[in-house]
């Protein structure tokens, strides 16, 4: 592959970098800084799934199984990602054992569905003051 598959990209904290339902393109390995992961309840609240600190891989559920992005990412602070690109990424994929491939992707639907029960969940319990902690 000679085409460039990695991009070094900068957000500025509070800069979005996907958002939830679009279709994700990479993944990003945070390099400097910090990225939120939300989802957006039915109600325009956001749900903080999580936190991927430097080192960390985000985005890369929608490459796996080609389903539109199931949460926003948008950085904490000024934030340096290295994108991977979906090319690379399935030139990466196709190279592994197909019974692999198949598993991956099962968990990852069960996964997508846990974090949507979740989150539903998490909304529902505030709308009735119940506290909701990490």
């Amino acid at each position: 592959m000679s085409a460039k598959v990695m991009d070094r990209q900068v957000f500025a904290a509070g800069q979005i970098i996907f958002r939830e339902g679009k279709p994700g393109g990479a993944a990003y390995v945070v390099q400097e800084g910090s990225v939120e992961i939300y989802k957006t309840t039915s109600g325009g609240e956001d749900v903080v799934l999580g936190h991927i600190e430097a080192g960390g891989l985000f985005g890369e559920l929608s490459l796996i199984d080609d389903a539109p992005r199931m949460a926003s990412a948008r950085a904490r602070d000024r934030t340096v990602v290295i994108a991977i690109s979906r090319r690379q990424f399935e030139h990466k994929m196709n190279a592994s054992d197909r019974f692999i491939r198949a598993i991956l992707r099962i968990l990852l639907s069960n996964y997508r569905q846990i974090t949507r029960r979740s989150v539903k969940m998490e909304a529902l319990l505030r709308k009735h003051g119940i506290p909701f902690e990490d």
